[in-house]
This record gives structure tokens, sequence and C-alpha cells, in this order.
């Protein structure tokens, strides 16, 4: 498998870290034009014979394509250009970008990817990302699904702090009985348990793209929300500029994903989280995904979010297991801090 790195932020960093440890990898290409950067990768990786840097635009890369199969685009501006041009030379593409935008701006080239048999995986990082993949695999034990509600906390790098701080001073929509509704970031307080070491948080709405990523996973769908972690200050400065520059990675973060439907004939319930550094978990969940669109393990071609494409969710959820990043089921009450297990069966 030969990968092509466009990005050296947090993510992209962490997400070489993942793939040099992949023995199916032969070459990672790093696309850079900031030397700092590959200072930053340097310090990370150590010297490896896997990898090679090549000078280029990100945001617009060319021939640095060329002879790869898959492409992990982890910066911070708009990718359809650079999907776009991955997929009309056959890559495979994994997205790690949440900004609703540039997200729906990846689903688009579906048709184009479909008729290439290739995969644009878009909102790969914690949440959407791993979240997606929890919700699906709640799902699988349910006759039917009726409502999916995710919630995150916590925030990667700078840039994902700043979509944090600007999402709570937008518009947020759900999903409710067929149909689109808009609500006003920060609203709709829901205090939610993610698993130790995060506990209590209150989350609110936000201009999140976490639903339009679900609802097409889950047809029939009658409701699909969520919510963001966020603190009375969040909220409050929301309108104005960061006050203070965002530290470089931010502390642990977790999502949640609760799944409502029937099964047997009965109401039932699955909750699912996870806690992991987002910056970590997005760049693992990004490289496993990568691994995983390469050896045709994904559900389909075409462009969408993990929900969709991963046919396997549990064996998904296993697999980074083993990279580090642990799921747990919650069991009992869903109103305080809850009993959980490992989502593989063992002890949490």
């Amino acid at each position: 498998m030969r990968v092509v790195l466009v990005g050296l932020g947090a993510v992209g960093v962490r997400a070489a870290r993942q793939l040099i440890s992949v023995d199916d990898v032969e070459v990672l290409t790093v696309v850079h034009r900031k030397p700092e950067r590959v200072a930053t990768l340097v310090e990370a990786l150590g010297a490896h014979d896997k990898v090679r840097v090549v000078e280029g635009n990100a945001a617009h890369p060319g021939s640095e394509l060329d002879g790869h199969d898959v492409a992990v685009l982890a910066f911070d501006a708009p990718m359809r250009p650079a999907a776009a041009a991955a997929v009309e030379r056959g890559l495979h593409v994994v997205a790690t970008g949440d900004e609703p935008t540039r997200v729906h701006s990846l689903l688009s080239l579906d048709a184009e990817a479909r008729q290439r048999g290739v995969v644009v995986a878009a909102g790969v990082c914690l949440a959407p990302g791993i979240s997606c993949v929890l919700a699906a695999h709640g799902a699988a034990s349910l006759d039917m699904v009726e409502e999916v509600h995710v919630a995150s906390v916590g925030t990667g790098g700078p840039q994902c702090a700043r979509r944090h701080h600007s999402a709570m001073s937008s518009i947020a929509v759900d999903w409710r009985d067929g149909a689109w509704s808009r609500h006003p970031a920060g609203s709709g307080r829901e205090l939610v348990w993610f698993p130790e070491p995060v506990g209590g948080a209150d989350c609110y709405r936000g201009a999140l793209v976490d639903p339009w990523l679900l609802v097409p996973a889950f047809p029939g769908v009658r409701r699909v929300t969520a919510r963001l972690g966020a603190t009375r200050r969040d909220r409050m400065t929301a309108w104005m500029p960061m006050l203070r520059p965002p530290h470089p990675e931010g502390t642990v973060g977790a999502v949640r994903a609760e799944v409502r439907g029937w099964s047997g004939g009965l109401p039932a319930e699955r909750i699912l989280g996870a806690a992991a550094r987002p910056a970590l978990g997005a760049g693992t969940v990004a490289a496993q995904t990568a691994s995983w669109a390469v050896a045709g393990r994904l559900r389909r071609a075409g462009a969408g979010g993990l929900a969709e494409l991963v046919g396997a969710p549990g064996v998904f959820l296993a697999e980074l297991g083993t990279r580090g990043v642990h799921t747990e089921i919650f069991e009992g009450s869903t109103t305080a801090r809850d009993a959980v297990s490992d989502v593989t069966g063992g002890a949490a």
C-alpha cells in the first residue's frame, strides 16, 4: 500500500505515526510546504525508510499523488480540489476535516468516485468519525433504528479549537420526522456522561456536520441530533474572536453515541463511547480507514461518512482498540455514571 499524506498538523503527524506502523504500507509520501512542520514530523517519527517528504501545495496537489493507492487529507483548507485530483487519478481519499461546508463539498464527489471505483471517506475524525462507527455498531443489534444521538467533548490541534469556537456561533441542524430543523447554536443544553476520565459534561447544539453523515446511514430514522461539549465561557464568547491562542493539542476528549429503536418487538437502546486525545483518535481512525479502503474492506465505493462505509463496525472498533483507541458499551441507567464494558467483550 502506497499512501500520500497531505497536511502535518496535530492530526497529520499522528496519522503518519499510525501509518508507518502498518506492515502493508510500503511508502508514505508526505506533501508539505512548511519546513518547520517537517521538523515536527522527523522528531515524532525519527529516521524511517518508509517515509518520503516532498514539497508541494497541500490544497492543490498534482503529480505528488501519482503512483499511490490512497490520499489522507489532514490540512485546514477546502479539500475538494485535492480530493477531486486524487479521485481522478484513481486514489481512495480519507479526509479528516469536520467543517460542514467542506464535508458537503467532498460528498458531492460521490458519483465520480463510484464511477472510478474508489472511496471518499469524509469527516474522519473523533466526531464525526469514531462516533459514526459507534452509532453503526449500536444499530447493528437492533431490528429498527428510530433515533441516533451523538455527542463529543474536547479539541485536537489549534484548527480544531477554532472550529469548536465557530460552531457555537452559527446555526445547528437536527433531523426530525423526515425534515431538517434549524436551531441556534448553544441551545439544547444536555448533561452527557462520557467514558472516564471525562465523565459528565454539558453539551449543546452546534454547527456540526454529524447529522448530515448519519441520516443516510439509517434509512427511516426519525431523529438524529449532535451535541458539543462547551462551558459557559465558550457560549458567551462564541461571537467574538478567540480571546487567547489555542494550545498545540488539547487534553483527553470523548465521544458518545446513543441509538434507540426496537429489538425483538421491544423498545431498546444501545449506548457506546470512547475517550482519547482528539488528534490521536482522528489520526488513528484516518490511518485505519485508509488501510481498509485499499484492502477493499469498506462497504462500497463513493463518498460518505464512516457510518455508511464501514460494513463491519464491531471489527473496525476492535482493530482501533489494538491501536490504543478503546471503545466502551454503557450498561445500566443512562442518567447516571454508568457501568461500562469493553466493546470487544472484555472488562473496561
